[in-house]
């Protein structure tokens, strides 16, 4: 079986890696350390495709040093050991070099036996993963190395690597092979980022391309119809899914509806409805809240109604609901006031609830003052009275304080008006 695009294209040296200009430019510190002949312990943290297992890959086999290639989606414990068996061996005289690829699937146990030979130098290594590696990776193996972000690859990269791919395959099969310019700029916009991907999109459009008058021609509605569901990157358990609701929320918080139907769709596209609707319950509550309380059962319907329907159908009421949120006046107030009242409850500021507070159905020895004194709002003027709410301890301390927003600022002054004394 021939081997896949991508891996028949992969990079020899750094010159020819597409993107990573932040590390690889020349005088980069990156760039500087590895042509000094140094291999630091070093992580390659960033999206898949982007080029981490190329500069790795690039760094080992330029290192001198004994090379080991590992897998964290099916090393076991016992290849880890296999690998550091041979530390002062003859074969790793020069240094043994492990790289250690999707290193997030290690449990913590296979990351600690990595530990001392990292700390006295008798192992380099170089680990890449797509997940964040200050949640994935061990503290103390995470200390003794350089984490390096690797971002997604942008269009301009990406369509370089389409170029090379094309003279590639008309090298490789001998026959002409003509790719129309929209149709590799659909390739590289619809990526993601992602230039394995974008390569099998294109192998795969190739081997379907028929060959007209002895040359073979790529159209555009040919990759379409491949790439169409390539285009973003989205695993509901990698920083991807976060990034997205991240952004889904504060495009509504920020009142920018078309940033956060844009999420939204996202969101759909990948089939991620629930989140969708939990993030939008989430966000009517806690970023317009006071300002337009009605808005909660307005968003609760719609969100009922989404799930009632499914995809494809639930997007309409989702997308009403999202526009309403990011339009609507915003006030964390409430989100606040309950936020330091947790506060101080975490903290030990409570204490005992006031006596005239306290249910008096209660057959204990202090049965009798439980409860008494009590005084009952609707027996005053204004349905208020002024009595102790708050316990001994918090007494004067003010958790909630009014937004400025038209709703907040009218509850203050009926608010005030009744403790003055006036009307309703």
């Amino acid at each position: 079986m021939a081997e896949p695009l991508a891996q028949r294209l992969r990079p020899r040296t750094l010159a020819e890696v597409c993107g990573q200009q932040h590390l690889l430019a020349p005088g980069k510190v990156f760039r500087r350390t590895l042509e000094s002949g140094r291999v630091p312990n070093m992580i390659f943290y960033g999206p898949s495709g982007c080029g981490k297992t190329t500069v790795a890959r690039i760094i080992a086999e330029n290192s001198g040093m004994r090379l080991h290639k590992l897998n964290g989606t099916s090393a076991s414990t016992s290849d880890i050991k296999a690998v550091l068996a041979e530390i002062g061996t003859l074969q790793s005289a020069k240094g043994l070099l492990l790289y250690l690829d999707e290193i997030q699937y290690l449990n913590k146990k296979q990351q600690q036996s990595l530990l001392e030979c990292i700390e006295d130098g008798s192992v380099t290594l170089i680990a890449s993963t797509t997940e964040n590696p200050y949640f994935y990776i061990y503290n103390a193996l995470l200390s003794r190395c350089t984490v390096f972000e690797f971002k997604a690859l942008n269009p301009a990269d990406i369509r370089t690597g389409l170029n090379n791919a094309v003279a590639r395959l008309e090298q490789e099969d001998g026959v002409p092979l003509q790719a129309d310019e929209d149709a590799l700029d659909y390739l590289a916009q619809s990526a993601g980022g992602d230039m394995r991907k974008a390569l099998g999109c294109l192998e795969f459009a190739v081997a379907a391309a028929p060959e007209e008058e002895g040359t073979r021609r790529i159209h555009l509605d040919m990759v379409q119809q491949v790439a169409r569901r390539t285009a973003m990157r989205y695993d509901r358990d990698g920083d991807d899914h976060y990034d997205i609701l991240s952004a889904y929320q504060k495009s509504m918080r920020g009142s920018d509806p078309d940033a956060a139907v844009h999420y939204l769709a996202r969101l759909l596209e990948a089939g991620d409805l629930i989140s969708a609707c939990r993030r939008l319950m989430v966000c009517a509550c806690e970023d317009v809240g006071l300002a337009y309380p009605q808005i909660i059962p307005i968003v609760k319907a719609a969100v009922d109604a989404a799930t009632m329907l499914g995809l494809p159908e639930a997007r309409i009421p989702l997308a009403d609901a999202v526009i309403l949120v990011a339009t609507s006046p915003k006030s964390n107030s409430g989100y606040l006031a309950l936020d330091a009242a947790w506060d101080d409850i975490r903290r030990g500021k409570s204490g005992p609830i006031p006596r005239q507070l306290q249910n008096k159905h209660f057959d204990g020895e202090d049965a009798a003052v439980k409860g008494q004194n009590y005084l009952y709002p609707h027996s005053y003027p204004n349905r208020w009275v002024a009595q102790q709410y708050l316990p001994d301890a918090l007494v004067g301390t003010k958790y909630y304080e009014f937004a400025d927003n038209k709703n907040e600022q009218a509850a203050r002054a009926y608010w005030e008006r009744i403790k003055n004394g006036g009307g309703k």
